[in-house]
């Protein structure tokens, strides 16, 4: 089954998600993952082995599109189960972060639309439980569903795909330090990004767990902004968004920020694993300043310090 294009409007704090089903041991778990992530599904194939990739829920790498090497993870291994044996187990070929990856599941359901609202963040026992690879929960009338994030699966499946910077690429000189409003909804990005950024010693950085969070702390910046009549700049100088986060995406999150008269000045740069030309569009019908694929941690703060300095010197 090829990738089901449905059409969202931009902006509209919606997603959609594929379910999909692992056996673990005798109980049937659902899980989602966003659809533009999904570059297909299909059936289970043979596999070449992957000596450098010793996580035994990886069982090899199969030849996909253009002779491309994907490996092929067995979801249930990974949550720690016996592995997936049925003949009718099917293949989700993945794309984020740059990278090709599928996973082994036991079957697929059906595609939801949804709304961000829809989407609980996990509590921390459930976080712990997974390992952090779960990024929300969706409550159906009958079942849960549990988002998936797949960027901390690859990462702790193989450490050398996980997000990264070179200490010896850090910026030698600041003039200036800028203050930054980073919004992301994983834990091991936030702690990477504000490392980063506070390393360089060009940002100041205040971070929020999702769109919904950050936007109630941009409308009490605007509140003060209004009622001391000093401008946005003396409070904040841009923003770092991820795309996928509970209760209010980035897209929607940005969407807001652009179509406030106070708040639009602000440079919005969206971080994003699902960055392709596709998501580039709709970053740009959002007025995002700029987009950038996880993986490129470096080229984000420096595009960002342009970015800042170009609109306040």
């Amino acid at each position: 089954m090829s990738q089901t294009n449905i059409l969202l409007e931009t902006g509209t704090n919606e997603l959609e998600i594929v379910e999909f089903y692992v056996n673990q041991d005798g109980y049937e778990a659902h899980y989602g993952l966003n659809v533009a992530k999904v570059v297909e599904i299909g059936r289970r194939q043979p596999v070449t082995a992957m000596p450098e990739m010793r996580h035994p829920a990886i069982l090899g790498a199969f030849l996909h599109r253009n002779n491309r090497v994907v490996p092929l993870i067995d979801m249930a291994l990974f949550l720690d189960s016996s592995p997936i044996d049925n003949e009718d187990a099917k293949v989700i070929v993945t794309e984020f972060n740059e990278l090709c990856t599928a996973f082994l599941v036991s079957g697929v359901n059906r595609i939801y639309r949804l709304s961000w609202t829809d989407v609980e963040a996990p509590g921390q026992y459930l976080q712990n439980m997974s390992r952090s690879s779960v990024t929300g929960v969706v409550r159906l009338e009958d079942r849960v569903i549990f988002l998936l994030d797949l960027e901390a699966i690859v990462a702790e499946l193989h450490p050398n795909m996980a997000m990264r910077f070179d200490d010896a690429e850090m910026a030698k000189e600041v003039n200036k330090t800028y203050n930054i409003l980073h919004v992301d909804d994983s834990r091991s990005i936030r702690k990477l990004l504000r490392d980063l950024l506070m390393k360089e010693g060009r940002f100041e950085v205040e971070q929020r767990v999702n769109g919904l969070e950050a936007w109630e702390y941009l409308r009490e910046l605007r509140r003060r902004c209004e009622e001391e009549n000093r401008p946005i700049q003396e409070f904040l100088h841009g923003i770092i968004t991820d795309i996928e986060m509970p209760s209010m995406d980035g897209l929607a999150l940005c969407k807001n920020i652009k179509e406030d008269p106070i708040l639009k000045s602000l440079p919005v740069a969206i971080f994003s694993s699902m960055i392709n030309e596709s998501l580039a569009k709709k970053c740009a019908v959002v007025n995002a300043d700029a987009e950038f694929a996880k993986p490129d941690l470096k080229a984000l703060a420096d595009k960002l310090y342009d970015l800042v300095t170009e609109a306040w010197g």
